[in-house]
C-alpha cells in the first residue's frame, strides 16, 4: 500500500473518530442546558447535533449510491431530517451519537492490519555483489541481468534466480517452507529468497530480480488481496428487506392518517441501532475472548468470517510440526561408548558452526545439561561438515562419504536405513578420523496438533488439508498421524493458492501457516492464519487472524468463540429489529410519538446491546482447571519425557545389532539396567501424579485408562526382557535366545513408541510449557 493510501485510511479512521466526539458533546451540552433551566440553548446544541448527523449520513448515503449498495443509513438520514422538520431535535441528535457510535465502532473492529509487505519488501535483497572483470562490485539488484555472476556470502539472501558455479547450502524455508537446509551442488538450480546458511558460494544469474521467484511471490500476495472480497456490514444484509418495509410503513402512516408526525415517529422507532450497536459489540467482545488464548482477530470482518469456515488448510512446517529440526537419536558404532559423551564432543564442535543443524546438536546437548568446551582448529567446508579440535580428539561431523569411500560399516548402514524410512536427516561424527556416531534429527510434530485436529472438527469444521512443499512420503505420514483428510505435497506458493481455489466449493476456506511462502496462501484464503510466536514474519502481514502463543489448538477455541459471537450478534440483532419492527407498527398506528418513540428505542438498544455483551463471558478452556503447579509438574515430566527419547531409541539400536552370530549380549543387559533404573521411575511418575491431574482437568478417568494401561504394559515388557536375559545360560547361548531377545526389544519399542506418541497428544498437550 502506498503512503497516499495508508493516509486515507488514516484520515478516515480520524473522521469517525472526530464525528463520535462531536455528536456525543452536543448530545451531552444540550442535555447540560436543558437541567440548568436554558432550553433555548439546549434545543440549539441538539439542532447542531442533528444538522451534524444529517450531513454525515447524506454523504454515506450518496457514498452507497455510487457504490451500487443498499444501506440503512437512507433510514437515519429521513428520521434525522423529519425529527427536524417536526421540531423534535432531541430525537434526532440522540439518532446522531447512534451514528457516530456505530461507525467508530465498526471502524476499529473492522481494520485490518495494512497488507503492505513491509517485511517481505525489507527482505527482498536491494543490492547483489557481482563479480566482473575479476573484481566484485556491489550494484542495484534491478540493474542485474542475465549471465551476471553473483557472489553470496555466508548468511546473505540470495537476490535473483541462478545456477550455482560453486556447492552451497541453502535455507529455503522462505519458499517451500521446510525447515531443513540443502546442500546444492555446481550446476544446480538456486531461486532467489534463499539463505546461504554455508560459505560464501557463486552463482550466474538466470533470471532479472523482477522476474524472480521472490518477486513472485509478492506479486501473488497482492493478486490474492485484491480478490478478496470485501466485508459487507451486518447492517446492510437486512436493508434489502428492512429498507423498502420502513420507508412503506413510514409513507403509509402519513397517507393514511394525514399525520406527517406518525410518518416521522416510524423512521425514528426504525433507526437500526441494534444494527449498528449490538453486533460490533459482540464482535469486539469475541476479539477480546479470543485474544485471551493468545489469537488476534484483526476485526469484526475477520472473526465472522471465521466463524463461517468450513475447510481448514494447514502447512507443515511450524504449524503441525515443530518447524525445526531436533535431534531424536544418538547412534554409536561401538556399544560400549556412552551416546551422551558423543552428544557433548559434537555440541563442542558445533557451537562455532551457523548451520541449522548444529543448532539443533547443540541445543539437545543444552537440554541435557552437557558441559560444553570450545573447539579450537575449527575448520569448515561447505555441503560437508565441520572439524576442529575437542580436547584432545580430533571430531568431525557431516556427511557419510565425507569419511567413507568404500562400504561403509553395518552400523552406518542401518542408520542411514533408518533416517530414510522417518523422512529424517542423520549427521555422521568421527573422532581422530574413525566413524564413531551417528545424530539423527527430524521436524517432529507438536505435541498438540492431533488435539487441534479433533477441536477443530468439534468445532465445526468439516474438511481439513495439509498443503506443503515438503516430499510426498513426509507430508502423508504427518497427515495421518494428526488426522487430516487430504494431502497435496510438493506445492510451490502458486500452488499451494490453487488448491485453496480448489477446495473453495467444499466451503469458505481458513489457511494456517507461519512462512513467508505461506503469505500469498494466506492472503488467498477467506482467512489467513499466521502463527508468530517467533517473532512477526510477512505472514502476520498478510494475515486475518495471528497467533501469538506456541500453541495451535489455541486456534479451535478462537473457532469456537467467532461462532458463539456470531449467534450473539445474530441474536442480539433479531431481537433488537424485531421489536424496533413493533414499535414501528405502533408509531404508524399513532400510539407512540416521536419523543417517545426515542425513548422506546433506547431501551430496545439497552436490550439489544445486553444480548451481545454476553460475548463477553469467557470459553472454558480444557486446561482452564491447572493451576501454576500443575503446569510446573507437567513442563518437568515432560522435560524427562524428551530427555528420555533417546533411550527409547536405544531399545531399537540394540535390537538392530542383535542377529545370528552374536554371542555378546551385554548391551542388552545394559540398556535394562537403564530403562529400570531411568524409564520405569519415570513411568511411575506420570502414573502417580500426572494422570490424576490430566483426569481432573478432562473431567473423568476413562482417557487415563488406556494410558495406565500403557504402563503397566511397559513394565511387562521389561520383566520379560529381565526373565530372558536371566534364563539365558551364557556358556550355552543359542540362536533362539537372540531372536526371542531381539522380539523382546521391538515389542517394547513399540509400546514405547505408541505411550509416548498418546501421552503427548492426551496429558503433555494441555499445558502451554510443555507443547
Amino acid at each position: 500500500m502506498n503512503t497516499l493510501a495508508r493516509s486515507r485510511t488514516w484520515l478516515a479512521g480520524q473522521a469517525g473518530g472526530a464525528f463520535f466526539y462531536a455528536a456525543a458533546g452536543l448530545l451531552a451540552a444540550g442535555g447540560v442546558a436543558y437541567f440548568v433551566e436554558s432550553p433555548a440553548t439546549a434545543k440549539n446544541f441538539w439542532v447542531l447535533g442533528t444538522v451534524l448527523g444529517l450531513v454525515v449520513s447524506i454523504a454515506w448515503t450518496i457514498a452507497a449510491v455510487r457504490r451500487k449498495e443498499t444501506s440503512v443509513d437512507i433510514i437515519a438520514t429521513l428520521a434525522l431530517a423529519g425529527s427536524l422538520a417536526i421540531g423534535e431535535p432531541l430525537a434526532g441528535a440522540v439518532i446522531s451519537v447512534m451514528l457516530a457510535t456505530g461507525r467508530m465502532l465498526e471502524q476499529r473492529s473492522q481494520v485490518r492490519a495494512e497488507r503492505e509487505l513491509r517485511l517481505l519488501v525489507a527482505r527482498q535483497p536491494t543490492t547483489a555483489r557481482v563479480r566482473r572483470e575479476d573484481e566484485i562490485q556491489q550494484v542495484d539488484a534491478d540493474e542485474i541481468v542475465v549471465a551476471d555472476r553473483l557472489v553470496v556470502g555466508a548468511g546473505e539472501i540470495v537476490p535473483v534466480d541462478g545456477r550455482l558455479l560453486t556447492g552451497a547450502v541453502l535455507d529455503e524455508s522462505a519458499l517451500t517452507g521446510e525447515p531443513l537446509p540443502l546442500h546444492r551442488g555446481a550446476g544446480e538450480e538456486v531461486r532467489s529468497g534463499s539463505v546461504n546458511v554455508g560459505q560464501a558460494c557463486e552463482l550466474v544469474a538466470t533470471a532479472r530480480a523482477a522476474d524472480s521467484e521472490y518477486a513472485a511471490i509478492v506479486n501473488l500476495v497482492k493478486q490474492a488481496q485484491a480478490s478478496t472480497a470485501p466485508f459487507v456490514r451486518l447492517a446492510d444484509r437486512f436493508a434489502l428487506i428492512f429498507v423498502p418495509l420502513t420507508l412503506i410503513l413510514a409513507a403509509g402512516a402519513w397517507w393514511f392518517s394525514g399525520d406527517p408526525v406518525r410518518g416521522v415517529a416510524v423512521l425514528v422507532v426504525a433507526t437500526p441501532c441494534p444494527l449498528l450497536l449490538a453486533a460490533p459489540i459482540a464482535f469486539i467482545s469475541g476479539m477480546s475472548q479470543a485474544a485471551k488464548h493468545g489469537v488476534v482477530v484483526k476485526g469484526g470482518s475477520a472473526l465472522e468470517r471465521l466463524a463461517r469456515g468450513q475447510v481448514m488448510l494447514f502447512d507443515k512446517t511450524g504449524t503441525l510440526t515443530q518447524g525445526r529440526p531436533t535431534l531424536i537419536d544418538t547412534i554409536v558404532g561401538d556399544p560400549n561408548t556412552d551416546p551422551a559423551k558423543m552428544l557433548q564432543g559434537a555440541a563442542s564442535l558445533d557451537q562455532l558452526s551457523p548451520h541449522v543443524l548444529a543448532s539443533a546438536i547443540v541445543s539437545a546437548a543444552r537440554k541435557r545439561d552437557l558441559p560444553l568446551t570450545l573447539a579450537t582448529e575449527v575448520d569448515e567446508t561447505a555441503g560437508y561438515g565441520i572439524s576442529g579440535q575437542v580436547g584432545r580428539s580430533r571430531v568431525s561431523l557431516g556427511k557419510l562419504s565425507w569419511y567413507v569411500s568404500g562400504e561403509p560399516p553395518s552400523w552406518a548402514r542401518q542408520a542411514q536405513r533408518r533416517a530414510a524410512l522417518a523422512g529424517a536427516l542423520i549427521v555422521f561424527m568421527a573422532v581422530d578420523g574413525k566413524l564413531a556416531a551417528a545424530f539423527m534429527l527430524e521436524d517432529p510434530i507438536r505435541a498438540d496438533s492431533a488435539r487441534m485436529i479433533r477441536a477443530l472438527y468439534a468445532a465445526g469444521i468439516k474438511r481439513t488439508v495439509l498443503v506443503s512443499g515438503d516430499r510426498a512420503d513426509v507430508v502423508t505420514t504427518v497427515a495421518r498421524m494428526v488426522g487430516i483428510d487430504r494431502v497435496a505435497a510438493q506445492c510451490d506458493p502458486a500452488e499451494k493458492v490453487a488448491v485453496i481455489h480448489s477446495e473453495e466449493v467444499n466451503g469458505s476456506t481458513i489457511m494456517v501457516g507461519d512462512g513467508i511462502n505461506d503469505a500469498p496462501a494466506l492472503a488467498a484464503a477467506d482467512v489467513g492464519v499466521a502463527l508468530a510466536a517467533r517473532g512477526s514474519t510477512a505472514s502476520s502481514e498478510a494475515a486475518d487472524v495471528v497467533l501469538i502463543v506456541e500453541r495451535v489448538d489455541a486456534l479451535a477455541s478462537a473457532i469456537t468463540i467467532a461462532k458463539r459471537s456470531r449467534r450473539i450478534a445474530l441474536a442480539s440483532v433479531s431481537v433488537g429489529m424485531g421489536l424496533s419492527l413493533v414499535a414501528m407498527l405502533a408509531a404508524a398506528g399513532g400510539l407512540l410519538a416521536p419523543v417517545a418513540g426515542a425513548v422506546l428505542q433506547e431501551g430496545i438498544d439497552v436490550l439489544a446491546i445486553g444480548i451481545a455483551l454476553l460475548a463477553v463471558v469467557p470459553i472454558k478452556s480444557q486446561a482452564s482447571g491447572l493451576s501454576t503447579s500443575d503446569l510446573e509438574l507437567i513442563a518437568r515430566l515432560f522435560k524427562q519425557h524428551n530427555e528420555l527419547k533417546g533411550l527409547v531409541e536405544q531399545v531399537r539400536g540394540v535390537a538392530d545389532e542383535l542377529h545370528e552370530g552374536v554371542t555378546d549380549l551385554e548391551p542388552v543387559r545394559q540398556l535394562v539396567r537403564q530403562l529400570e533404573e531411568q524409564q520405569l521411575p519415570h513411568e511411575r511418575a506420570e502414573e502417580q501424579e500426572l494422570y490424576p491431574l490430566i483426569a481432573k482437568s478432562l473431567g473423568g478417568q476413562a482417557p487415563m485408562a488406556m494410558m495406565s494401561r500403557s504402563h503397566a504394559e511397559i513394565e511387562q515388557q521389561v520383566a520379560r526382557l529381565r526373565s530372558i536375559l536371566e534364563g539365558i545360560d551364557p556358556q550355552g547361548q543359542s540362536n533362539d535366545d537372540v531372536v526371542e531377545t531381539r522380539g523382546a526389544l521391538y515389542g517394547l519399542y513399540a509400546v514405547l513408541r505408541l505411550h509416548n506418541a498418546q501421552e503427548e497428544d492426551i496429558a503433555f498437550s494441555l499445558a502451554p510449557a510443555a507443547s
